[in-house]
């Protein structure tokens, strides 16, 4: 058991000698966590335990509160400070990713806790993006599971595949991510216009793109798809007045945050025909309930929030988390946020 003095050096980086940490894995949806990467090297500095999901303070206050390391998948589990204030052993709270939203670092920093992140692999949301976008252009939501029951080439009039040569496809946010989906749009012949106003000139010669207005973007492109952070000047930033300016033929794709389209006035624009369909990895709540409305609209394709997940990801991010326990027990933490 870990004593008290040696429990606060560590929350400082500070331990002089090791100890057995006891470690809550959280939210490991695809059972592959303890698969990813090689545990036993906190044999004799950690006990592990991978714990089911949990929703609701109170349930997880009591769950997680014997534990000195959280590790957290990306923002499944939020951790402010009203949570964080009722876990008196945790020292060390490690995500996956460099960035995560979820977490109150000023009550981490208050409370002694310290955060680490780890190194991700490059590429992995631009590609789902693209494969969402392909899904929609080429109507896999409808042929495959149609296939799998027995029909054929259900698709009929303007539910018919598409070709992306010669389209045009709107990038909002040009950061890391946008501007892959740019490149990924050229290599197939779209033509690719983009809006950023937080981009540098520079930048934009850089990427081949003349910036122009949101509205102006959403007008003439075939299909969207944005990659923006979420914050109070993108919440709600596609709302009802945004879709309606879209063509009835444009799909949009959202692998960034739920929040930043208008969740009813999409259902609305979908259902009502004012545009083709949307593509969805992302929503105001996940994982998206059973029930929820978005799953019965048929051109509306959901996604199970996968942007972020390969194999690759995974064996990156859990060896990143055993090395950051490891880093913490000795006194020396890496990559910390807070």
């Amino acid at each position: 058991m870990i004593g008290p003095s040696l429990v606060a050096e560590m929350g400082s980086g500070g331990a002089t000698e090791p100890g057995p940490l006891r470690v809550a894995i959280l939210d490991d949806w695809q059972e592959a966590v303890l698969a990813s990467a090689d545990w036993s090297r906190l044999e004799g500095v950690a006990t592990v335990e991978v714990v089911p999901s949990i929703s609701g303070l109170e349930a997880l206050a009591q769950a997680l509160a014997g534990f000195d390391v959280i590790v957290a998948m990306r923002e499944r589990t939020a951790f402010p400070a009203q949570l964080l204030e009722r876990l008196p052993r945790l020292r060390l709270l490690v995500t996956t990713g460099s960035v995560n939203a979820a977490i109150d670092l000023a009550a981490c920093a208050r409370l002694g806790v310290t955060v680490c992140g780890t190194t991700s692999v490059a590429g992995v949301t631009a590609e789902y993006a693209w494969a969402l976008l392909m899904a929609a252009a080429k109507r896999l939501d409808l042929e495959l599971p149609a296939t799998r029951q027995g029909a054929w080439q259900v698709g009929r009039g303007d539910q018919l595949p598409v070709r992306l040569r010669g389209r045009t496809l709107g990038v909002v946010g040009l950061g890391r991510v946008g501007s892959q989906v740019a490149d990924y749009g050229r290599a197939f012949g779209m033509m690719v216009s983009g809006h950023d106003p937080h981009l540098e000139e520079e930048r934009w010669a850089e990427l081949g793109l003349e910036p122009i207005g949101l509205d102006q973007l959403l007008a003439q492109s075939d299909f969207v798809t944005l990659h923006l952070g979420l914050s109070s000047a993108t919440v709600g930033l596609v709302g009802p007045a945004q879709l309606a300016l879209m063509k009835p033929t444009a799909w949009l794709i959202n692998t960034s945050r739920g929040p930043i389209v208008d969740r009813s006035a999409l259902i609305e624009a979908c259902a009502q025909g004012w545009i083709a369909g949307a593509a969805l990895d992302v929503y105001d709540q996940e994982p998206l309930p059973v029930d929820d409305e978005l799953r019965r609209v048929p051109n509306i394709i959901v996604s199970p929030h996968l942007g972020y997940v390969a194999q690759e990801q995974w064996r990156l991010w859990h060896a990143d988390t055993v090395e950051d326990i490891l880093a913490f027990q000795a006194g020396r933490p890496l990559r910390r946020l807070a």
